[in-house]
């Protein structure tokens, strides 16, 4: 306190030599209220200002008791100014929660580990080294099916049990692809008889058999009530399983075997892939029996089994081709125009999409028989899991899409490579399918 005295004192004519502006002499004014605003005695004091009186100290008695006299018989004693609210209370710029360090910098979503080495694995003998079979399919009931040569098994992720769902005659053998049911009771079994099967998994009992194909049935998908079926003849059938003449639409296209088939999450769209290195894309509503494909796809060069739908925008379908190809391709549904391609350096064997966060995940063949998670729309590499010693053929995930199921060299393995999400919401039930007995007897 000393010090500054003594700095005041060294300076006593500082402040006078840099005479501050007064507000009054800002001529420029706010008037909210002319109503009771007296614009005379306004008048009269800006007058004075722009003269100087404003800084007149001493004036004569008579003078001020004069005025005192004409302000009362004029009524001039009110205020220039006047509210009648009170005035708005400032807007900050920035409020003051934002600026706590807390909030200062943005916060970052905290990246989730993805472990490296599968949580489980299970021994699969006699799990077929094939391309273009489909052995692997995760109901919405937590159970994991897998075809092991002739034989059905049922892996129930709840508690970890297995049991035999079927086993099939030599003659009729082996599984060549299995699918279940939106219901998640009901499973469908394509068999290299080219017969198909239709199973009550609680029951344990054959419902029905579904004939027209003249080869393997290596693909199937469910849309609803409609089991669409893909074989090595190149057709694809449509299969109201609710009526007796099951077959109600025909696609032709594919000039070898159909490998893979998806329907879109609004089942308005399919998708189908084959040996002719080609894909199709097929409209529900067209209502002819031998209906005409939309688009025709043509830009692989090799084999396409693996097919996916992008959960986050409807029109989206990734699809990934085989050896000599390596890529995986996204395509606009609805113009047939290819918006991407991506080469991966090895046979694309199967793809899912992460329904939590926009991700992509491709299984591998030769050569590094790996699974590679990618960043979508950039299509950067996350991460790689290593473990399988031979091509990574079949890829599932679980109903509520955290874990993933890989099959190849005779081992099923499983990763959580999708995370658990902020908020798990629950699948969807399906109402049950209206089976008849009197419809689906085996034939």
């Amino acid at each position: 306190m000393d010090s500054l005295r003594k700095v005041k004192s060294q300076y006593p004519i500082q402040e006078p030599l840099f005479p501050r502006k007064r507000s009054r002499e800002n001529l420029d004014r706010f008037i909210p209220n002319r109503e009771s605003m007296d614009i005379g005695y306004a008048n009269s004091v800006l007058t004075e200002r722009r003269t100087g009186k404003e800084n007149l100290v001493e004036s004569s008695a008579s003078s001020v008791a004069y005025q005192k006299l004409l302000a009362e018989t004029f009524n001039m004693n009110r205020r220039i100014l006047t509210f009648k609210n009170k005035p708005p209370a400032p807007i900050e710029p920035i409020p003051r929660a934002l600026l706590s360090p807390t909030n200062c910098k943005a916060k970052s979503k905290l990246r989730r580990h993805i472990s490296q080495t599968a949580e489980r694995v299970l021994d699969a003998p006699e799990l077929s080294d094939d391309f273009y079979l489909n052995l692997l399919d995760w109901g919405s009931n937590n159970i994991l099916a897998i075809a092991l040569g002739s034989t059905v098994y049922l892996w129930d992720a709840s508690n970890s049990s297995t049991s035999e769902l079927v086993t099939v005659a030599d003659e009729d053998g082996p599984v060549t692809s299995i699918s279940w049911a939106p219901d998640g009771q009901h499973i469908a079994v394509g068999l290299n008889n080219s017969c198909v099967e239709l199973w009550d998994s609680i029951s344990v009992k054959l419902l029905r058999k579904l004939r027209g194909h003249h080869e393997r049935v290596g693909s199937l998908a469910w849309n609803k009530n409609i089991l669409t079926t893909g074989a090595r003849d190149g057709n694809i059938f449509n299969n109201d399983v609710r009526v007796r003449s099951h077959t109600v639409q025909t696609y032709l296209g594919h000039q070898q075997e159909v490998c893979g088939l998806k329907w879109s999450s609004s089942g308005q769209q399919l998708a189908s892939g084959g040996n002719d290195n080609l894909v199709f894309i097929w409209d529900r509503s067209a209502a002819s029996p031998n209906a005409q494909w939309l688009h025709r796809l043509q830009d692989h060069t090799a084999a396409v089994k693996a097919l996916a739908w992008c959960p986050f925008q409807a029109n989206l379908l990734a699809s990934g081709g085989g050896g000599g190809d390596d890529t995986i391709k996204f395509w606009n549904s609805h113009t047939g125009s290819c918006l991407n391609s991506v080469d991966t350096g090895s046979q694309v064997c199967a793809l899912l999409w992460n329904s939590h966060e926009r991700e992509l995940l491709s299984s591998h063949g030769f050569t590094q028989n790996q699974l590679i998670l990618w960043k979508y729309p950039s299509m950067v590499r996350m991460t790689e899991l290593v473990g399988h010693t031979e091509r990574v053929l079949y890829m599932t995930q679980s109903p509520d899409g955290c874990t993933v199921a890989s099959a190849g060299d005779e081992t099923l393995r499983f990763w959580n490579v999708f995370g658990i999400p902020e908020v798990a919401k629950p699948a969807p039930k399906e109402s049950p399918m209206p089976f008849s007995p009197r419809y689906y007897c085996i034939r």
